[in-house]
């Protein structure tokens, strides 16, 4: 395992150990403060889950059901030992979390030694304040979570489930997992009005970043709310609007704090309330004015019908006194105020922004906030004070970033104004060869950067063809062959492919949303219903099955996945019909294109026919024996969403995939491939077969092999199929017209 890693992560993994070590040493006289503090932690914890946790996160749970809803809920353990496996761990976690402060301050000597802790003083209650207000924001985060966010998300989650006839029955473990980790990732959004000036205060991440980045901070904030949250509009905007305000609120605080440090002065904040006070007392007079007349016209009144209308169980509180309307216009005038005192401080900030960055002063301009335009527009100054490893410097930051053209930019106006600016001595001429040098590399590795991976190949390619003078050689040329041609026809095809991606991609999500459509607005309780009138009657269905949902969103998932794969099925003749033709001009394909048509009326009707079987004999044969079986023995049949379903799925549409193997055997080998490749590659497909199945069914080997078994053996109905219509394989039922070649020639 060693000769794995290279020298640095060989010398990395040595200096952790070593300081690990140290830091071990260190606090040894002192771990038995550690693990009291680790103790306290994790008992406390534990006790705390088992007397007054769980009864809270019940409580959020069910908050915003109605009774019926609320009645269907249940939270419970699949295993003895569940419950208490999950206090420890959880009580584990807590426990390590607040000993780890402790255990590094008594480790600090074997820090200080290696210089990982900080030499200059910090002030103690500097230290106090950050831990105050990133315990607040925290407590803020959290609190929107568990008395906004949770509620209306799990009330919609049962209803859901409820709907298409499932049992919303949670696993305490996959229920608690999914409270706590929509916990922590509240709480670490709410961090971002401090987290983000504090990078830019050390500078680590610069305020501009923050600032020209906020298409990407907006990108990522949804892509975390489609991971965490249930993948339905209302949730993720319920999950990623906060976060984005406070991204907002984070970047106007970073603005303040780069510009005080960089200004190497505060901000006078007294001199900018003095001189737009009459701004902010309009703010605090407009706050409180709209909450007076909010409450004196009525307006609690409405907003709690229309949350009634939601079915919501929160309420306005409704001041009945003139005493607590007065605190209310009040807490509200305060807010506006503040507000008001933001703004005025943002306009004395732009101020100081203009005076620090040096306006009127070309020389002063940034070159990484410029695009290509503002490289050519940039005033000549800015080059002509640069030197050649600046502006070297600044072209290579550009390739890196990505920005060719940018750097190209930059080259040619250092060219034109920098070159200008120079003298001619003989030392200067020296200076310009080297300089002209330094330029072609940048030049050359520019336009490096701008070539496709396949041009590299083709370099490569040339390279090695001109150097034969070894057998090493000549195999390297020959694999770098056929790798090329691999790959020169894998983006042929696929070229071929997206430059229709629009309606694929088009075809695929109409057919997304509508099947999401049907099955999230009952569509899915219809075909579970009926299913369920299919079995015998001895069965008892309505006493006896009941499909659950032990995830919070295990009903939503499963209907996503399903109409996923129905459009991916849907989408998959209009791929072949557009690739098609590079398939035939690489000749992988003897085919004409209208035989689209035939594969897939061909593989729809396996299908279909499959479907009809499994789903009117095959599946409720299989299912009416299961469930038979349970009921002798007097069991409480209760199947999990995935397994229920997914057995339905493989007992109906995989009855058509299995007769589909043998037709899409006689379909391949009329479009050129040959029956004895067919058999000569059982070994790829089998291999192919056990990963296809390992991804798509549930994690277990028994399953995998259920799914392969079945597969391989019409593979083999295939191979004798078409070693009968074949006469042994030496027959080919592509023909020459088929590969556009005239009889006779």
């Amino acid at each position: 395992m060693a000769s794995a890693l290279d020298d640095d992560a060989r010398q990395a993994l040595g200096t952790g150990r070593e300081t690990a070590g140290a830091m071990l040493r260190a606090a040894q006289k002192d771990l038995q403060k550690v693990f009291i503090f680790f103790l306290i932690g994790f008992l406390g914890t534990f006790y705390t889950l088992r007397l007054a946790v769980w009864e809270f996160l019940k409580s959020v749970t069910v908050a915003q059901m109605s009774a019926q809803i609320k009645g269907a809920v249940s939270i419970i353990a699949q295993t003895p030992f569940d419950v208490i496996l999950l206090q420890a761990k959880i009580g584990l976690v807590v426990g390590l979390i607040i000993a780890a402060p402790v255990f590094i301050y008594y480790s600090r000597d074997a820090l200080e030694q290696r210089g990982l802790w900080p030499s200059a003083p910090v002030a103690w209650w500097k230290l106090v304040i950050i831990a105050m207000i990133g315990g607040g924001l925290f407590t803020v985060g959290v609190a929107y979570g568990y008395f906004l966010f949770f509620p209306f998300t799990f009330s919609f989650l049962a209803k859901n489930a409820v709907a298409a006839g499932f049992a919303p029955t949670y696993s305490i473990v996959k229920w608690a997992q999914f409270i706590f980790l929509l916990t922590i990732s509240f709480g670490f959004a709410s961090q971002l009005p401090l987290a983000m000036p504090g990078l830019s205060y050390v500078d680590i991440v610069p305020y501009e970043t923050f600032r020209d980045k906020w298409r990407y901070a907006v990108l990522g904030v949804f892509a975390a709310g489609a991971l965490f949250t249930p993948p339905d509009p209302f949730t993720q905007i319920l999950w990623a609007v906060p976060v984005l305000v406070l991204y907002g609120v984070s970047l106007y605080l970073t603005k303040i704090v780069t510009i005080a440090r960089r200004g190497s002065k505060q901000i006078d904040i007294t001199a900018s309330i003095n001189a737009h006070w009459n701004i902010i007392a309009g703010f605090t007079i407009l706050g409180g004015g709209l909450a007076y007349a909010f409450f004196v016209s009525g307006g609690a009144s409405i907003a709690n019908m229309a949350l009634g209308m939601l079915e919501s169980q929160y309420r306005v509180v409704i001041p009945e006194s003139s005493v607590l309307l007065s605190v209310y216009v009040f807490i509200t005038g305060v807010i506006t105020g503040v507000i008001g005192v933001g703004y005025a401080v943002y306009n004395n900030i732009d101020d100081l922004a203009a005076v620090e960055a040096g306006v009127g002063d070309p020389a002063s301009v940034d070159l990484d906030t410029l695009d290509e335009a503002g490289i050519q527009a940039a005033p000549p100054e800015v080059f002509a004070a640069m030197s050649e490893p600046e502006a070297m410097a600044a072209a290579s930051d550009a390739i890196d970033a990505g920005n060719r053209t940018k750097a190209q930019a930059i080259i040619d106006r250092f060219d034109q104004d920098g070159e200008d600016a120079e003298d001619t001595t003989p030392d200067s001429a020296n200076s310009s060869q080297q300089s002209q040098g330094t330029i072609g590399a940048i030049r050359d590795r520019t336009s490096r950067a701008g070539k496709t991976f396949l041009s590299e190949f083709d370099e490569s390619e040339t390279e090695t063809e001109a150097d034969t003078d070894t057998d090493t050689d000549e195999t390297t040329k020959t694999t770098e062959e056929e790798f090329t041609g691999y790959y020169k026809d894998v983006t042929f095809i696929l070229n071929s492919v997206t430059s229709n991606a629009f309606r694929l991609v088009a075809v695929f999500m109409a057919t997304l949303a509508v099947t999401f459509g049907w099955l999230y607005t009952g569509g899915i309780r219809r075909v579970y219903d009926d299913f369920l009138r299919r079995l015998p009657a001895q069965v008892r269905p309505e006493e006896v099955l009941n499909v659950v949902a032990l995830h919070p969103m295990e009903a939503l998932i499963f209907e996503v996945k399903l109409s996923t794969i129905i459009a991916a099925v849907a989408t998959l003749p209009l791929a072949a019909y557009y690739a098609w033709p590079a398939l035939r001009e690489r000749e992988i394909i003897a085919q004409r294109r209208r035989m689209v048509f035939v594969w897939t009326g061909a593989i729809g009707g396996g299908i279909i026919g499959g479907f009809i079987l499994g789903y009117t004999i095959i599946a409720p044969a299989v299912i009416s024996w299961l469930v038979n079986s349970a009921v002798v023995s007097d069991m409480i049949v209760a199947y999990r969403i995935t397994n229920f379903f997914w057995l339905i799925f493989f007992t109906t549409a995989g009855i058509g995939l299995l007769a589909d193997v043998p037709i899409a055997m006689i379909l391949l080998n009329n479009a050129g491939i040959s029956y004895n490749s067919m058999r000569g590659r059982w070994r790829e497909v089998t291999v192919a077969m056990l990963a296809i199945a390992a991804i798509f069914t549930p994690a277990d080997i028994l399953t995998m092999f259920l799914i392969t078994v079945p597969l391989m053996a019409a593979y083999a109905v295939g191979l004798v199929v078409l070693f009968i219509i074949t006469v042994g394989g030496r027959r080919d039922r592509a023909t020459d017209r088929d590969r556009g070649v005239e009889p006779n020639t």
